[in-house]
């Protein structure tokens, strides 16, 4: 098994597992990470962005991971053949990447009473629910994500390209640093697979205790990074980034 499309999935499913991994560290009860905090999360997520785009580079893939970045490539690149596989192998990827962390997690779930707690494992939720603003926070975060990664490429930032194996460590700081100073309002989901994806895993999932997936929320994290990575794509060729 080689190649883009594989590589789309074995990737997502790796920064999910990972990444939904260390949410589950730190909320889950009587994990040995329990309430060990904010930070703990967000370096969590930036080493899985780390982990995931080696994956999937590793087995022949380009490491978007995510349906927002598959979009502004499309948009800046002008091929969009690869728009409908690689957003399936992502969603995929991240299903299973959340059907394990349940798996590893196993024995935490029936200890856990809170619902809300169980559900922040596998997808994100507002601090304070109020859809247009959470939608614009998303959007706005998106379009960051995706023109300073961009930048990363850009032959403005260097010119000769990036030294091998370089990329995904700036990726990795960069979901980071977003997650550090912008992830408060809405939990950073900047990623549609990222969130529907174990959302689905959490629906269906025969997860000791669960409530309800919030499926009046879930638009939200699916639409408005979609929105982003278009509208971050189009500053990227307006701005001579792409």
């Amino acid at each position: 098994m080689h190649g883009p499309i594989f590589g789309e999935f074995l990737g997502t499913l790796v920064l999910i597992m990972l990444g939904d991994g260390v949410v589950a560290n730190v909320l889950l009860k009587g994990s040995k990470g329990e309430n060990s905090g904010w930070i703990v999360i967000t370096t969590g997520w930036g080493l899985a962005v780390l982990a995931g785009i080696i994956t999937s580079v590793g087995v022949g893939g380009v490491a978007h991971l995510n349906p927002a970045v598959t979009l502004a490539a499309a948009v800046t690149g002008g091929d969009f053949s690869n728009v409908v596989p690689f957003i399936a192998a992502q969603m995929v990827g991240a299903f299973c990447g959340g059907a394990l962390v349940w798996l590893i997690y196993l024995p935490h779930w029936a200890g856990t009473e809170s619902q809300g707690l169980k559900l922040a494992v596998f997808c994100t939720g507002p601090a304070i629910r109020n859809i247009p603003s959470n939608a614009l926070t998303e959007f706005l975060v998106t379009i960051a994500l995706v023109v300073i990664g961009f930048a990363i490429g850009s032959k403005g930032f260097a010119g000769a390209g990036l030294p091998g194996g370089l990329g995904p460590y700036f990726w990795g700081m960069l979901v980071w640093g977003i997650g550090l100073s912008l992830g408060g309002p809405t939990g950073y989901a900047i990623n549609p697979a990222r969130d529907l994806g174990p959302r689905i895993a959490h629906a269906v999932l025969p997860i000791a205790g669960k409530g309800d997936s919030d499926w009046g929320y879930a638009l939200v994290p699916v639409l408005a990074p979609a929105a982003g990575g278009i509208v971050g794509a189009l500053i990227c060729k307006a701005t001579g980034i792409a």
